[in-house]
């Protein structure tokens, strides 16, 4: 029997995750157990001002020879910082699976941040800040994450601001990195058709050589803060809505309880609820979703829409009244049914994308060092009762207990 996926474990502690599946394309990541919660005072922003600029320049390369190395040869190479990881990704055709781990362990390991670029990406990353600006159901999310999570690390965002961004300096960005960047605090995540014995062969050969061993600050899980309703005056088109509260995080039991209730009130499905009750029923909201995002110890509920401000409390009363009936109303059971049947096959589709069946090897393994297969997966979703759905809607998304923040136009 072909196992589902392998594991193994370098001398130097990092931990690797790979999927044997034959395909043309490969996927792979380096990622570290470090984003912005993990900032200290006055470091607002360096994690994923470290992100930009582990590709200025190596002990044995400059830019042009990292953009070029995996580019030439067809594949790609990114990154991409959230509050808790940051993740170092590459894909490729299978044959230059050597030429992309060499090139993601050098610059993950021996990056110099020269002062010169520092300076250049410093401007890159204000624009990327204005640009987050520019555009209020982007920047929504993150005020209201600050004003939800108060004065904890999960209440940053994860750009920074103008002001942090000008205050640092290499010497914060190499700080960062020797706290954080250690072997015993990352994992490497594959999928494609290589064997194992050669991945293996191939990790040991660029990624066990860095020792090391950090001083990652353990992490302090948040603090319920007072509800707030804040309604202020923007220079925007329409009514921009968040509503939501603090929740579990992503190794609770009420994790798949509340993926599902996401999923059904406004997931990524034209037929979600809300979308059907309001934007098909009435065409009063552009734009209306519900998200569930699971950190590690806390996470966040929250449902938002853009609507004319003309039908903006009309469009939060059918919100209300909604969330109302999934707090006093059991889903019926060809509702549950539908609801887990729809999320199995879409988590079932997602397996056709290499890079998202990477992705959720790699923090699965990195945050519980395991990894469920997806037939047990399935049936923990089919585990779940409707009297858990209740239970969790009355816990997490009753009206009376949601946090407001709306941008009003001018």
């Amino acid at each position: 029997m072909v196992a589902e996926f392998h594991t193994f474990t370098l001398g130097n502690g990092i931990r690797v995750i790979h999927k044997e599946v034959p395909r043309a394309a490969s996927h792979v990541s380096l990622v570290v157990n470090a984003g912005s919660r993990d900032e200290l005072k006055g470091e607002g922003g360096v994690a994923h001002f470290i992100e930009h600029c582990l590709f200025k320049g190596t002990k044995r390369r400059k830019t042009f020879h990292i953009l070029n190395r995996l580019e030439r040869v067809g594949g790609e190479i990114n990154a991409y910082t959230t509050k808790e990881e940051t993740w170092i990704s590459a894909s490729f055709l299978e044959r230059d699976m050597d030429r992309a781990v060499e090139l993601i362990s050098d610059i993950s390991f021996n990056s110099t941040f020269p002062a010169k670029e520092i300076s250049k990406e410093r401007d890159v990353i204000l624009d990327e800040i204005a640009s987050v600006m520019d555009n209020p159901s982007d920047v929504i999310f993150d005020e209201f994450e600050e004003r939800l999570f108060g004065r904890h690390p999960l209440g940053r965002t994860i750009l920074g601001t103008p002001e942090s961004l000008k205050g640092l300096r290499k010497s914060d960005l190499q700080a960062f990195v020797k706290r954080n960047y250690s072997p015993d605090q990352m994992v490497f995540a594959s999928v494609g058709s290589t064997p194992v014995k050669k991945l293996k062969r191939i990790c040991e050969k660029y990624l066990s050589k860095f020792k090391g061993k950090g001083e990652w600050v353990k992490r302090k899980a948040p603090k319920p803060v007072a509800l707030f309703d804040q309604r202020i005056d923007q220079d925007t088109y329409q009514v921009h809505h968040l509503m939501g509260a603090m929740t579990v995080g992503a190794d609770h039991k009420d994790k798949l309880p509340l993926t599902l209730l996401a999923n059904y009130l406004g997931g990524p499905a034209m037929n979600s609820k809300l979308s059907m009750n309001i934007r098909e029923k009435y065409g009063m909201a552009y734009h209306i979703e519900a998200g569930y995002t699971p950190y590690t110890d806390s996470g966040v509920f929250s449902i938002y829409f853009g609507t004319d401000v003309k039908f903006h409390k009309k469009v939060e009363r059918l919100v209300n009244k909604e969330l109302r009936e999934m707090c006093n109303k059991k889903m019926s059971t060809r509702q549950l049914r539908d609801l887990k049947k729809q999320i199995i096959g879409q988590i079932a589709l997602s397996q056709d994308s290499g890079t998202a069946m990477m992705s959720g090897l790699a923090k699965s393994y990195l945050l519980y060092n395991r990894v469920e297969p997806l037939s047990e997966f399935f049936k923990s979703i089919e585990a779940i009762t409707a009297e858990d759905m209740l239970r969790v809607s009355n816990e997490f998304i009753h009206p009376n207990n949601q946090s407001h923040l709306v941008y009003l136009p001018n």
